[in-house]
């Protein structure tokens, strides 16, 4: 979740990467809608359709690119498999039946005009093709334990607990955070909410299982154990950066693995930690990317931050049933969506830009244990897997 007031005007009209179509055309084709109609860009560029049935399962097969599974406004798009062995995708969305899905497809969901609205949306898939409605589980309105729910939810991640039987959920904004449980196996209210105020502001609040444990991640990156009925935490909480830092363009010096979108993996015997920061290390300029560190012990030291993926921020990392790795991704610009042809050699510096279609994306992961122990973790579609020029960081390959 971004901060929601740090928007920057579009001052780029790139065009969007409709397939097979005239790239010129759709460009002047915007141009003209904006002069005529005194919109904006965004108002001209349509929004592509989904792929189809047989391009999602050849692509799941062949794990060699993106595919683009669902439509619908979502940010931080988050899947993760339930106790019925099906996919669960839950993400930053509007209200159900919120006319400005349709009329404002590029709403960036920042700034006073957001369409992120008060509810948690899921939906459940087999097959990651066919995707069935389960509604809003959970609302502001009804199941937030803050007398003042305030009026957008961020973030939402769904976590089935095998050892309670039940669904946790966490959310943000930081003010407005959360960790609740279901009554019980089914995903939905009442819930409960175990730590109530304990908890405190959290910004993107994660979970993540180790053995027994359950540890709370967030703000890039605290992380602290969590007791067996999560009611309080096991231990006081643990900062976790990468080993070494960078310099960004504006001189100021970072060590920490992002900004936002933490979450942690574990890979043979390796701890991941995984953030997000644009190219630039600046809010909103650049390319939306995924990086990450390894360490023996959760609480670290860290090893040197590394790249994951471009357009790849605020990303979920998970498993198909054959073991292969993907990763969510989403539409996160101030401008329509880049055509994909040579991004690799592009510098997008100037502003928030993206290939990633409004809606649902999952971007195919080689994730794979070296010789040394230590964990690669690079996307495997071209477009996404080379850091681009405006990078702030050089990476080994």
């Amino acid at each position: 979740m971004e901060n929601p007031d740090n928007l920057t005007p579009m001052n780029q009209i790139p065009c969007r990467p409709l397939r097979k179509r005239c790239p010129q055309l759709i460009l002047v084709g915007a141009l003209l809608a904006s002069v005529v109609f005194g919109g904006s860009a965004f108002a001209a560029a349509p929004v592509e359709p989904a792929m189809s049935r047989a391009e999602i399962e050849s692509g799941l097969k062949s794990h060699d690119h993106a595919l683009y599974i669902k439509q619908g406004w979502i940010r931080d798009p988050y899947i993760t498999r339930g106790p019925d062995d099906s996919f669960y995708l839950t993400g930053t969305t509007p209200n159900p039946r919120d006319p400005r899905e349709q009329t404002d497809p590029y709403n960036v969901g920042l700034g006073g005009g957001s369409v992120v609205g008060t509810t948690v949306q899921v939906w459940r898939s087999k097959d990651l093709i066919d995707w069935e409605y389960l509604g809003t589980p959970f609302t502001f309105a009804k199941d937030s334990w803050h007398q003042q729910p305030g009026d957008r939810l961020w973030a939402p991640e769904l976590h089935w607990v095998p050892a309670m039987k039940r669904w946790a959920l966490v959310h943000c904004p930081g003010p407005k955070a959360n960790l609740a449980l279901t009554a019980g196996a089914d995903l939905k209210g009442p819930w409960s909410h175990p730590m109530g105020a304990r908890l405190g502001p959290k910004h993107d609040p994660s979970l993540f299982q180790d053995g027994k444990t359950w540890w709370l991640l967030w703000q890039n990156t605290q992380i602290v154990p969590l007791n067996q009925d999560f009611t309080d935490f096991a231990a006081p909480p643990v900062r976790i950066d990468p080993a070494g830092s960078r310099t960004n363009a504006q001189g100021q010096v970072k060590s920490a693995i992002g900004h936002e979108g933490a979450t942690m993996l574990k890979v043979g015997g390796k701890y991941v930690h995984l953030g997000t920061a644009w190219s630039t290390d600046e809010g909103r300029k650049g390319s939306y990317n995924l990086y990450y560190c390894t360490a023996d012990k959760i609480t670290g030291p860290y090893g040197p931050r590394k790249f994951a993926g471009r357009f790849l921020g605020h990303g979920t990392p998970f498993q198909t049933r054959d073991g292969k790795w993907w990763c969510t991704a989403f539409f996160n610009a101030n401008v329509p969506p880049l055509a994909r042809d040579g991004i690799e050699r592009r510098d997008l510096s100037q502003d928030a830009q993206t290939i990633n279609q409004r809606g649902t994306t999952i971007v195919p992961l080689e994730v794979k244990i070296q010789a040394d122990g230590d964990i690669y973790i690079r996307a495997r579609d071209s477009a996404y897997a080379t850091p681009g020029p405006d990078e702030v960081q050089k990476f080994a390959n």
